[in-house]
């Protein structure tokens, strides 16, 4: 027999209160690093004229990547009917809604003139894809907001609830086609121009988002004392695995598809064979530790990996997600323009020189600000809203295997 869900606040402990101080210190140390490098001018970051989307733009890009991910959990629920997930909706919408304000919050404060931003809002150029994206970024807080609000008000019939969550499910899409195809449509750079970017984000933000998901909800309710059934973290541990796979063979076709193709090939040599740090960080960072290690952790056992062995992959992924980031954002910048194909420039402004780029301490301040502010929104609302179970039973996801 099924437990019933109950949803009860989390109470505030020391501990707690702890976590929230240490995470208002990383968001004050952010808000310090804004306003230096605001008076300073950009000139105190690692940002240059060839590399102008720096460290905070990667944070940025990988919180707005795996926002969309993190309700996937929620969309399994409500949209395919797997009753088993409905528990764990709730926090799966409020995860989301979190790590799409931290991601936005670094990119506007990183732009440079984030007082500028409503006349960004109101003056738009819709040729542009970044004009596009600020209607799917906003559009994504109202959906997820109304899904998460019929999930949570009391008599919501679920066909209301479904149909709510199909619209979050297909909003989620194109807000990760969307920020894909930032990358994807800018032709001028070969290491962007790729029309296969724009799912392979979305098969990113699965993977990106249920990583993180598991790591917050495994450390709210061990903070909380709460109960989570191994069952389900092996559950969920087995899907993070075929979402990592999936990411190594959007990469793998990525790269390949690239090679045939002449005009990407010096990219590719790049990238793959000879651009040292960055070449170190595809194979080391985002094969090894964010593809083949979860992988082995995930798999190895016939029956399913245990809790450690999860969460240890949970880290492994965002760390090589990070990496993958980092690598298309500042590598596809750092390979020079080809302005004129088939002549050589020399004009003595670094044409045919790969940028170097090192983060300064300000930088990497501010982008872990974003996740601070992220985990800090997510800990609010466990605290003053009803979203989590007060148990997650594995009776409650397969009623014919026990605890144990």
């Amino acid at each position: 027999m099924m437990d019933r869900t109950i949803y009860r606040e989390i109470k505030l402990t020391p501990v707690v209160w702890l976590l929230a101080g240490v995470l208002g210190a990383f968001i004050a140390a952010a808000g310090l690093a804004l306003l230096y490098v605001e008076h300073n001018g950009h000139i105190v970051t690692g940002m240059n004229n060839q590399i102008v989307w720096g460290l905070p733009h990667v944070f940025a890009i990988f919180l707005i990547v795996a926002a969309s991910g993190a309700l996937n959990v929620a969309s399994i629920a409500s949209v395919f009917g797997k009753i088993e997930n409905k528990p764990m909706a709730r926090f799966s919408g409020l995860l989301s809604l979190a790590l799409l304000a931290g991601g936005l919050a670094v990119l506007v404060l990183d732009l440079g003139r984030p007082d500028r931003l409503l006349l960004a809002m109101t003056k738009n150029n819709f040729k542009s894809i970044f004009a596009w994206n600020i209607y799917l970024y906003s559009g994504f807080f109202a959906v997820v907001g109304a899904y998460l609000y019929v999930q949570m008000a009391r008599g919501m019939a679920p066909k209301v609830i479904k149909q709510v969550g199909t619209a979050a499910f297909i909003w989620r899409l194109a807000l990760t086609t969307g920020t894909g195809s930032i990358f994807g449509w800018l032709v001028a750079r070969p290491g962007y121009d790729a029309a296969i970017l724009a799912p392979m984000f979305i098969v990113m933000s699965f993977s990106f988002g249920l990583a993180f998901f598991l790591l917050a909800i495994s450390a709210v309710y061990r903070l909380s004392g709460r109960y989570i059934g191994p069952n389900l973290i092996k559950r969920l541990g087995r899907l993070l695995g075929i979402f990592a796979g999936a990411v190594l063979y959007f990469t793998a076709v990525r790269h390949l598809t690239n090679l045939y193709a002449a005009e990407h090939a010096d990219f590719e040599r790049f990238i793959l064979f000879s651009g040292g740090f960055f070449t170190q960080l595809f194979w080391i960072g985002q094969v090894l530790i964010g593809g083949v290690i979860p992988l082995f952790l995930l798999f190895h056992h016939t029956d399913g990996s245990n809790r450690k062995h999860v969460l240890t992959a949970s880290v492994l992924i965002i760390l090589g997600g990070m990496a993958q980031i980092y690598g298309i954002v500042i590598g596809g910048q750092a390979f020079p323009l080809e302005i004129f194909p088939a002549y050589t420039v020399n004009n003595g402004s670094f044409d045919g020189a790969i940028a170097n780029y090192s983060a300064s301490l300000p930088e990497l301040a501010l982008g872990l600000g974003g996740v601070a502010l992220t985990l800090l929104i997510a800990g609010l609302g466990v605290v003053v809203l009803r979203i989590l179970p007060l148990n997650l039973s594995d009776r409650n996801i397969d009623p014919s295997k026990p605890d144990f």
